[in-house]
């Protein structure tokens, strides 16, 4: 009785880790830009859309470009949003950026409780190159799986 209570869990246990991931990625990005002039958001699209549609294959005896629309690729159905800039008048504020940090871990807290787990974070920086740029953004790919 044991060993068949065990072989039944062992083969549950077995077909839910069988079952394909789903990947989710959330974006924020930060503006860096003096005087708090810049925009910064969290981004996460609602739309689906599949790569193969947009992809072509280069070869030696087909270099055909890519002619997918821009207007096709676009996401016009995703949720924005509204973090604070780093920098307002008198230089960088850091209640904006402990403002921001709330928000994202709210919209990070709101993921999981929806069943998703953090997989990975990655980030970049774009920033001021010197005289005359004045604009740069911080940008932060949250990764998720269920």
């Amino acid at each position: 009785m044991r060993r068949s209570i065990f072989s039944i869990l062992l083969v549950i246990c077995g077909a839910l880790s069988l079952s394909a991931q789903e990947f989710k990625v959330i974006t924020s990005v930060e503006s860096i830009v003096s005087s708090g002039l810049g925009r910064s958001r969290i981004i996460d699209g609602n739309e689906e859309k599949d790569y193969a549609e947009f992809t072509s294959t280069q070869t030696e005896d087909d270099n055909t470009r890519n002619k997918s629309k821009r207007d096709e690729i676009r996401v016009k159905d995703f949720d924005e949003t509204k973090l604070l800039n780093f920098f307002n008048i008198g230089g960088i504020r850091f209640q904006n950026i402990a403002a921001n940090d709330a928000i994202i871990t709210s919209k990070i807290n709101a993921m999981v409780a929806d069943g998703w787990e953090l997989a990975f974070v990655t980030s970049a920086v774009e920033s001021d190159s010197g005289k005359g740029d004045s604009s740069g953004i911080f940008i932060t790919r949250y990764i998720f799986k269920r």
